[in-house]
């Protein structure tokens, strides 16, 4: 079976188009940043290095020092398809990222986006 195109492709070339989602609601890069940060445990120095080295999505996940574990608490659906019932792991944490992204640009708050437990 033939891994999906975005595995391979570099995580660099798609943080812009997060960033220009988000900036075209009014809301910021370090707030995607803060997402990515949020969700794949990177400091902001890794996240700035894994973007110039050009790795692509499946070592961007794979080499994530701590994947959040509220990650599992992102429900909804992302292009069609209700995250929670994707069994692909790679591509449920990709949805994860889409879907957190898509929250921002809806104008969500933080809180809620980073699934802060009162």
């Amino acid at each position: 079976m033939t891994k999906p195109k975005i595995y391979s492709m570099s995580f660099a070339s798609v943080y812009p188009h997060y960033v220009a989602k988000a900036e075209k609601k009014g809301r910021t890069k370090s707030e995607v940043d803060e997402i990515i940060r949020w969700l794949t445990g990177y400091s902001q120095e890794d996240l700035k290095e894994k973007i110039e080295k050009q790795v692509n999505f499946e070592t961007f996940f794979a080499q994530a020092p701590n994947l959040n574990p509220s990650r599992a608490l992102i429900k909804g659906v992302i292009c069609g398809i209700r995250v929670e019932n994707i069994e692909e792991p790679l591509m449920k944490e990709i949805r994860y990222l889409d879907k957190l992204i898509d929250e921002l640009a809806k104008g969500k708050a933080m809180e809620k986006i980073l699934r802060e437990q009162p």
